[in-house]
């Protein structure tokens, strides 16, 4: 008899229908898997056939054929292994095929017939979504992920003898609820109020997060850069719903999403180590991962020691920064990833990292400190919106008791910038005004006469790019905004010109 089982592959961030086709002939006893299967697939013959016997139902003692179709696409992982043994199951005549009209399913078998945690579930639930599957049978530990999917039944299955009863005994297994899409504001390893001093960097910040621009903070070892990059989080406004939904799909692609916590309701905040590999860091592989920058998509990623970080790392970075987006082509075909982030570095003026410092002297030569700062490549610092300075933080301030602003009051003023972006800039797709695109720069930063004469002079003293131009023009409506100014005034300019980079000038 021959069975067909409706399951799913993941390819990138996306699923696509696939039928576990299964037939029995006369012949030796053994299991064959075509359909371009990988070796986790092509392993699932011994643990199909373990979990079947152990859960003590039929298995037939002939020679069984499994299709994964279309052969042309590549199926990976252990999650044909329930739809291998329900197909398998209805070959043998121990379970009608209509049973599972309108399903979907996947999931991992262990020998003992109970179900292990899958990844890309969010992809996985989607697909039966939008190709009209009533039911979605998945492991019971990746339920709650699944259930974020609306109008889909999720039936949450611990082992296949449960799922067997499911389907021939009155035993129901009941659907999981949906989790509550309740945000609460991502907390930072630091509050503002307890950073002393260092008022300059954090007006910086916040114009950051208020604009989504790409932050450098340069300054000697000790004064509190990395301190300020992991306090950033809180001042970062909550994630809508679909943000949610699209950062949660890559962390269960990467199979990196926390067990106790389907969707990911904060902001993501990635710290890679300077050592990471190119793979590691925009994504790759033989058959293409996401890479932090992915990871970090709607939130931050944090490169600290940032000349550290390989030259062929650091250039790769160009295109999504500006594109949103990372492609990564490999012969078995090319993905692309979300890579919308929200960029903060750190940096050392030079090795020793005491050059320009007034406390202690500088040992690096003149020499040295140049190459150490050519290791940054012009073109990626001018994707770098806000360039500022951390100086040492003197005593004085450091042993004042009297707490700064708190992260609560700077997230309010950041969340009302973000609305008044929101509403200006929805209709064209863009969320923050470091999305502007260069028509809608023109249309929502005009400048008055004052406002263009100090433009002028400063586009011939800092000799700025046109990426450059446009560039200061949103960092200055982004500080309007925080003004609750309806247009940019020659103040919000000039705040602006000052977080250029001193190669500028």
């Amino acid at each position: 008899m021959l069975a067909n089982v409706k399951s799913c592959a993941v390819i990138g961030l996306d699923g696509v229908v696939v039928d576990v086709e299964v037939d029995t002939r006369q012949g030796l006893p053994g299991v064959v898997i075509v359909g371009l299967p990988d070796a986790a697939v092509q392993e699932s013959r011994e643990r199909v056939q373990s979990a079947i016997k152990n859960a003590g139902l039929p298995y037939p003692r002939k020679r069984i054929i499994v299709n994964l179709a279309p052969a042309s696409i590549r199926k990976a992982g252990p999650i044909y292994d329930l739809p291998i043994a329900l197909g398998v199951l209805i070959a043998a005549n121990a379970l009608h095929s209509e049973m599972l009209d309108g399903a979907l399913i996947a999931g991992e078998l262990s020998l003992d017939g109970s179900l292990r945690h899958i990844s890309g579930v969010l992809p996985i639930a989607d697909l039966a979504r939008k190709e009209g599957f009533s039911r979605l049978y998945i492991p019971e530990v990746n339920a709650a992920e699944a259930a974020l999917i609306p109008s889909l039944e999720v039936i949450p299955v611990t082992s296949l003898s449960q799922l067997y009863a499911h389907l021939t005994t009155s035993n129901q297994i009941e659907p999981v609820q949906p989790p509550d899409a309740v945000f609460v504001p991502a907390a930072g390893e630091t509050d503002f109020r307890e950073i002393k001093g260092q008022e300059h960097v954090k007006r910086a910040l916040e114009v950051a997060a208020a604009g989504g621009h790409n932050l450098l903070m340069t300054g000697p070892p000790g004064s509190g850069k990395t301190l300020m990059a992991r306090a950033l989080p809180g001042i970062l406004p909550n994630m809508t719903l679909e943000e949610a939904l699209e950062v949660t799909r890559i962390y269960s692609i990467a199979d990196q999403l926390p067990s106790d916590e389907p969707l990911i309701r904060a902001r993501p905040f990635r710290a890679p180590h300077h050592t990471i590999s190119h793979a590691g860091l925009v994504g790759g592989g033989n058959w293409p991962q996401p890479g932090e920058i992915s990871l970090a998509h709607r939130g931050v990623l944090f490169l600290d020691e940032l000349p550290e970080f390989g030259n062929r790392v650091l250039e790769t970075m160009r295109q999504p920064i500006e594109d949103k987006v990372i492609t990564i082509s490999r012969a078995q075909g090319t993905l692309t990833f979300p890579a919308s982030f929200q960029l903060v570095a750190a940096m050392n003026p030079c090795p020793c990292g005491h050059f320009g410092s007034p406390v202690r002297e500088c040992t690096c030569s003149h020499m040295v400190i140049t190459r150490y700062q050519k290791r940054i490549s012009g073109p990626l610092l001018d994707r770098i919106d806000i360039h500022v300075e951390v100086p040492f933080v003197d005593f004085e301030k450091l042993g004042d008791e009297r707490l700064g602003e708190p992260s609560e009051a700077i997230r309010q003023r950041v969340e009302a910038a973000r609305q008044r972006q929101l509403e200006r800039l929805s209709a064209d797709g863009a969320l923050s005004n470091a999305d502007m695109s260069v028509e809608q720069v023109r249309l929502y930063c005009p400048l008055d006469a004052t406002s263009k004469s100090v433009l002028t002079s400063a586009m011939r003293q800092l000799h700025l790019s046109a990426r450059g131009y446009h560039r200061v023009l949103k960092l200055s409506r982004t500080i309007a905004d925080l003004d609750g100014a309806e247009n940019i005034s020659p103040t919000h300019l000039a705040e602006a010109l000052q977080y250029r980079a001193k190669q500028d000038f």
